[in-house]
């Protein structure tokens, strides 16, 4: 789709600088700038917790770990040293 934006010409020069530096079209640059503030909107307007749901999914990997180690720990401990 075509649009018409109007832009400041510093922000216009900034831009196509930018896209040129990166080796971009400036319509690539935009649609990808564009994309990204969308994406960012997108998230801001979840509910709170969702935020962080799923978050440190991760560290899953590392829970097992840390999980294995104490068991193993545990095992090692005689009966005098068990409460």
């Amino acid at each position: 789709m075509k649009t018409t934006v109007e832009l400041p010409d510093a922000t216009f020069r900034q831009a196509k600088a930018l896209a040129a530096g990166r080796g971009m079209t400036l319509k690539q640059f935009f649609t990808e700038a564009l994309e990204q503030q969308l994406r960012r909107c997108t998230s801001e307007t979840e509910v709170p917790w969702m935020a962080g749901f799923g978050g440190l999914s991760d560290l899953s990997d590392e829970n097992r770990r840390v999980l294995t180690v104490i068991e193993q720990e545990f095992e090692t401990l005689s009966p005098e040293d068990l409460p």
